[in-house]
């Protein structure tokens, strides 16, 4: 019988491995990666809400509705590394800002409740050292990704304006994921949108001081390499801002930093 069929199909002119139903092979489905990762700005879209420079998650209607989310994240899992490397520059750092939020928010829904994503560590063990990423075949954890990665490679500061660490004092969370055509202009957006939140961000034009988040203290290096200066990488994303004023001759403090969960209240 088997010896009948493949005569049939081979006389039809079809090849053997047609036969059936072809889904496809994992390779195949990582080569057709969506890059618009339009699966993750659906999870973003319903429990995502922004307002006044700052965005808030519902974490619990998002941990009984998880379903959107794991499939995306199962999505940045099957991506093989020589895949990857094929992509543009603004394709990949896309994709691992992407990774970074939306394993951020797995790792909120798979703890919750919680205050604080400072809570899921310990004395002992950061949330940020949990090898719970499944990526390019290994576990890694959520630090591996911003400090090996993104700041290693691709060398722009404006990323930490795009990372959500789960936190109030963090910069605000898109309701959209980020996409290489539309990186550069997020981006931006996401710095302006930082700096000009006044409980986080502001000039003393009286006391000639700028009063900024502790995000410029931890990576300072990354705000100043190639010359650059804090203030005088800031400045251009102040709205308000006299373009007369020299930020360089004024002093910076800083802020506290709430690590508060950036959860919505009901």
């Amino acid at each position: 019988m088997r010896i009948m069929i493949f005569f049939c199909l081979f006389s039809l002119g079809m090849p053997y491995s047609s036969f059936g139903a072809d889904k496809g092979s994992p390779t195949d489905k990582a080569e057709a990666f969506d890059h618009t990762h339009a699966l993750f700005t659906d999870v973003l879209k319903n429990f995502v809400v922004t307002k006044d420079h700052k965005s808030e998650v519902n974490y619990k209607a998002l941990k009984e509705n998880a379903q959107g989310l794991n499939e995306y994240l199962h999505s940045l899992s099957e991506i093989k590394r020589e895949t990857l490397q094929t992509w543009s520059k603004n394709q990949k750092m896309a994709f691992y800002i992407n990774a970074y939020n939306a394993f951020t928010l797995k790792l909120l829904i798979d703890h919750y409740p919680v205050k604080s994503i400072k809570d899921i560590g310990s004395f002992f063990s950061s949330p940020w050292k949990k090898e719970f990423i499944s990526l390019f075949g290994k576990k890694v954890h959520l630090d591996h990704i911003e400090h090996d990665i993104l700041r290693k490679e691709f060398s722009e500061p404006r990323v930490h304006f795009a990372v959500n660490c789960a936190s109030i004092g963090c910069p605000a969370l898109r309701d959209e994921a980020y996409t290489a055509e539309a990186l550069e202009k997020q981006l931006d957006e996401q710095a302006r949108l930082f700096l000009n939140d006044s409980s986080r961000n502001r000039v003393d034009i009286k006391d000639k001081t700028l009063y900024l988040s502790k995000i410029f203290k931890w990576f300072k290096e990354d705000f100043e390499k190639n010359g650059m200066t804090i203030p005088k990488f800031i400045k251009p994303f102040f709205s308000k801002l006299d373009p007369k004023i020299d930020l360089n001759t004024f002093k910076i403090e800083y802020t506290n930093y709430d690590w508060s969960l950036n959860e919505i209240k009901e």
